[in-house]
């Protein structure tokens, strides 16, 4: 009750500033919960709003079936490919969801309904927390990958409460590829939804912070239905697309309790007190980022590239 009292009159309990915070708060959820009530009736799997039916066998991969039935670190260690230091790649998600997602966005874009894009550097796909499916989600991420998450990162990924989670979209004509960065993630979790295309590579340099957070660790070529996981903190980027359409389903999960951490301080606040390392010598090419690096402009020509 307390709550609500709050929601419907914070200015009689709050400051100013912090009453205008809650009221811009509320009524941002007030057109997130419209859209999402509007959309009910256009919805083409009606199953992938639903957590007891989204996450059916036939949803998953049979390999990660089976190393979650079995739940043990030799079990997940049979289907994880490492595919760098800390970036790990395994099998998820079945043809058949692959193709349900991609129809489901395909058809909340042709609804009309307003759409917040996933973030800053994205000006394609579709935040679908916001359109309904983030219980699905939550049961996603918190029995099925948090298990696995904590084998390979235990702390930082062996308990999330909270997730982002979109898709994102590269199109020859639209966005072609995402420039250096890091992800405001503790875990990311990054699924290839298909559909058929050619290049659109993922770029990984080293760990924000480190020494050699701008040297090239590996480049991961991205197949349908495999989910790539790696800490929020890494610096990697998307390459071009040269052909087709690629759509990815990505979960930013994050755990409070880590981020009152010094460990998440040594790699996301830059100073002497945290640990944040000089660099170990010039930058990779590959692993300079146009948006974020002041010295960019020293080692590569600046161009006219939409970022």
């Amino acid at each position: 009750r307390a709550v609500m009292l709050l929601l419907r009159d914070p200015g009689r309990f709050c400051r100013p500033a912090e009453a205008d915070m809650i009221r811009r708060e509320v009524d941002t959820n007030s057109r997130r919960l419209a859209v999402i009530a509007s959309y009910v009736p256009k919805r083409r799997h009606d199953w992938l709003f639903d957590p007891s039916r989204t996450w059916a066998n036939d949803s998953f991969d049979p390999a990660f079936m089976q190393a979650f039935s079995e739940g043990t670190p030799e079990a997940w260690s049979k289907i994880v490919k490492e595919e760098a230091r800390q970036v790990f790649s395994f099998p998820l998600f079945t043809e058949k969801f692959c193709n349900a997602v991609i129809e489901e966005m395909d058809s909340f874009n042709a609804s009309g309904l307003p759409v917040r894009r996933p973030n800053s550097m994205n000006n394609y796909g579709i935040v679908v927390n916001e359109i309904g499916m983030e219980h699905s989600l939550d049961r996603l991420l918190h029995e099925f990958l948090q298990p696995l998450s904590h084998n390979f990162f235990p702390g930082v990924g062996s308990r999330f409460d909270k997730h982002h989670s979109f898709v994102v979209r590269y199109k020859v004509g639209e966005d072609l590829g995402l420039d250096m960065h890091t992800d405001d993630s503790d875990v990311t979790f990054n699924v290839c939804l298909g559909r058929d295309f050619k290049g659109a590579g993922l770029q990984f340099c080293g760990n924000q912070g480190a020494s050699d957070h701008r040297h090239a660790s590996a480049l991961y070529f991205h197949c349908r239905g495999r989910c790539v996981i790696h800490l929020g903190h890494r610096r990697h980027g998307a390459d071009d697309i040269t052909e087709g359409e690629r759509l990815n389903l990505i979960l930013w999960g994050r755990n409070t309790e880590y981020r009152r951490s010094k460990y998440w301080a040594r790699y996301n606040m830059q100073g002497k007190d945290t640990g944040y390392e000089k660099e170990s010598g010039p930058p990779d090419q590959v692993c300079l980022s146009f948006t974020h690096d002041r010295d960019y402009g020293v080692f590569k020509t600046y161009s006219s590239r939409k970022t």
